[in-house]
């Protein structure tokens, strides 16, 4: 797939929104996104809570972003509501991305099976909820870089044949 591909981090936190605390995730995964070829603007930061993420998503949609990876709000307290948010952006879940990271995420960590992240297709988009953690990102964007180009292009209607590369 030839051309830039916009690329989009939102970072999910109560504390970070209100400058209570340094966003350390979603540089990471900019950085990263950077890195592989991937016009990527800095992170946006967005307070936990459904209503919050679904804005965030469907800005960075209308934007153009093509690929958009969100850090934090996966796991199991009150207000890690991600999942939800993203759920309500999804056209189309692929859940063999979210079921990978959690797989690796356990590996490292047994608390990481509690992350509740979703992966999926939207208007155009691939979205991925990777947990907050610079650690989690920096152990995620990769899985999600292994197919991100290749997604798109499935997306635009491009044949098969990508699979298995790195992309």
């Amino acid at each position: 797939m030839s051309g830039e591909v916009r690329a989009a981090v939102i970072t999910v936190s109560d504390r970070s929104a209100a400058g209570e605390r340094q966003d350390a995730g979603g540089p990471v995964a900019v950085a990263a996104l950077r890195e592989a070829g991937f016009a990527c603007g800095e992170q946006c930061i967005v307070p936990d809570g459904e209503d919050s993420v679904e804005a965030a998503l469907r800005e960075a949609i209308g934007t153009g972003a093509r690929v958009i990876v969100t850090t934090g709000g996966t796991g199991v307290g009150p207000r890690d509501l991600t999942p939800e948010g993203t759920k309500r952006v999804l056209d189309r879940e692929v859940p063999g991305i979210a079921e990978e990271l959690r797989r690796m995420g356990a590996a490292a960590l047994p608390a990481g099976m509690l992350s509740r992240g979703l992966s999926g297709i939207s208007a155009g988009a691939l979205i991925v909820n990777l947990p907050g953690s610079p650690s989690a990102v920096r152990e995620g964007v990769p899985v999600v870089l292994s197919v991100a180009r290749h997604v798109v292009s499935q997306i635009d209607g491009g044949d098969h044949q990508l699979a298995g590369e790195h992309l």
